[in-house]
């Protein structure tokens, strides 16, 4: 295959089955065959992020398939991002950078702005490469937004991609949905589907076939893979709202450090805790009311698309007061961006700027810090060294730290736990330490990926709490766990027969 800049296109039956890692499996697929591949998805919605070496932000979903493809995250692989703050308004990410907040109407009058914007991001990436695996988003299906589609069928025609329709049979319904789909779509946008992917198999494939049949026969479009399930795959997930499975990082009664993560309703960039999930000992555990948080060793507050906003869930539902009454009995505290930000005194937003209506919301109180929110956002990747310091990360001074910032707020830094690069020779101070050390907060997403903060922090936990833990062999991250997942993927698929529908191309 020449560098031609082709092109290939997962669109599913719904949200949620599997589009996306299923994109990063074939990007990794076609990448062991010696093709350069760029992933690209138009317009992505979604609260876990990433930043672009330059400071762009695009989907955590893209940044995951850049990585299946062996290259950096690029602002024109998601030139699109919907950040939702409520049921009806969402932030729009516009190349990388914040275009403006838009409820569903406006936003939907406005697309045909974004259009040439999309198309201009794909043909940079083919121009790079001899593949782009390109992702739908939600299903093509969808009648009522046909016509102003910018992120399914219309980017296929574009792109001259054939189409590969994604099904997860674990949901149940698997011949309705595929069936369904095809039945819907035009006579010019059904003769683009060029493959069937049953997703989540559980048993025996083989058991199947005559499902495949049927589905053959009537949708006459083959099965190109039954693609088997795969238990607790730790990877990613393209939104903070699907955390499915997340629950218990195996331990379950075995571990001898329990985190109980705040479920908060705008969580966002919740893979901060993925780290924790492979530490032998260590049970991780998501939490949405005040009554089920009981003693953990460790509270963890992630990152908040709306921080006032959650703050206010948050206390509805209990989880100040059992945040507070937990610290009390000696449970440590550490939060990131928007986590850190509940735990100061204040959040000042005057022109409501967070999501919410302007005004000032009185924080936990376990950080004698304030939070301003700002118009501006600060996007940018950091490198840094942690500060000694007593408590939590007094066993981490001088470990190395590598992550990113999403904020709006500005936190002054007060005991600041970290200092960071800030370009020119120049550092900065970042975060907070209550006096005794054993509550932190930072801006910096990505902290708990250095090994010697996290499993320094793990020790100094286990010391307070009059345990043994010691640190044993990881479980797979990242780049293992893609592994696990195109080997999957290429013994369920028919690899000749898609690099052929690569080269060949869509129909329509």
């Amino acid at each position: 295959m020449t560098s031609s800049g082709r092109a290939l296109m997962l669109q599913g039956t719904a949200s949620g089955v599997g589009k996306s890692v299923l994109a990063a499996a074939l990007c990794r697929v076609l990448r062991r065959r010696g093709l350069r591949v760029l992933p690209f998805k138009a317009q992505n919605m979604a609260l876990n992020a990433a930043v672009t070496a330059d400071g762009g932000e695009i989907g955590r979903a893209q940044a995951l398939q850049a990585l299946a493809c062996g290259v950096d995250a690029d602002r024109d692989m998601n030139p699109i991002l919907l950040k939702p703050e409520g049921d009806r308004t969402s932030q729009v990410v516009l190349g990388g950078e914040v275009w403006g907040r838009m409820d569903a109407s406006e936003y939907q009058a406005r697309k045909a702005e974004l259009w040439p914007v999309v198309t201009a991001a794909l043909d940079r990436l083919r121009s790079r490469c001899d593949v782009v695996v390109i992702e739908g988003a939600g299903s093509p299906a969808e009648v009522n937004l046909r016509r102003q589609d910018i992120v399914n069928m219309r980017v296929a025609r574009y792109a001259g991609a054939p189409v590969l329709l994604v099904a997860d049979i674990d949901r149940g319904g698997v011949f309705a949905s595929l069936l369904g789909t095809l039945s819907l779509l035009p006579p010019r946008e059904r003769r683009r589907v060029a493959g069937m992917i049953v997703n989540n198999f559980r048993g025996d494939a083989g058991l199947f076939a005559g499902g495949v049949r049927f589905l053959e026969q009537r949708g006459r479009v083959p099965v190109l893979a039954v693609v088997p399930h795969l238990d607790a795959l730790r990877l990613p997930d393209e939104d903070s709202l699907d955390l499915a499975g997340f629950d218990g990082g195996g331990n379950g009664a075995a571990a001898v450090i329990d985190v109980a993560v705040l479920r908060l309703p705008r969580i966002s960039n919740v893979d901060d805790c993925l780290p924790l999930l492979r530490e032998p000992g260590v049970r991780v555990r998501l939490v949405e009311h005040g009554d089920r948080l009981g003693d953990p060793d460790l509270v963890l507050l992630p990152g908040s698309k709306a921080t006032r906003a959650d703050l206010a869930v948050l206390r509805a539902r209990g989880l100040d007061r059992a945040v507070r009454a937990a610290h009390a009995r000696g449970t440590a505290a550490l939060g990131i961006c928007g986590g850190f930000q509940l735990l100061g005194r204040r959040l000042v937003d005057p022109l409501g700027s967070d999501g919410s209506r302007p005004g000032i919301s009185n924080g936990l109180g376990l950080l004698a810090t304030s939070t301003r929110m700002s118009t501006t956002k600060v996007v940018r990747r950091v490198r840094g060294t942690v500060l000694a310091g007593p408590g939590l990360l007094t066993a981490a001074a001088g470990a190395a730290v590598a992550g990113y910032e999403i904020h709006t707020g500005r936190t002054p830094p007060l005991a600041p736990p970290l200092r960071l690069d800030a370009g020119n020779s120049a550092t900065r101070e970042d975060g907070a330490r209550d006096p005794e050390g054993w509550v932190v907060g930072t801006h910096v997403h990505g902290l708990l990926e250095s090994d010697q903060l996290r499993r320094g922090m793990l020790r100094a936990i286990a010391v307070r709490r009059g345990r043994r833990w010691r640190p044993g062999p990881l479980r797979p991250g990242p780049e293992a766990e893609l592994d696990r997942l195109a080997d999957a993927v290429e013994a369920a698929t028919d690899v000749p027969r898609l690099l052929a529908l690569v080269e060949q191309g869509g129909a329509g």
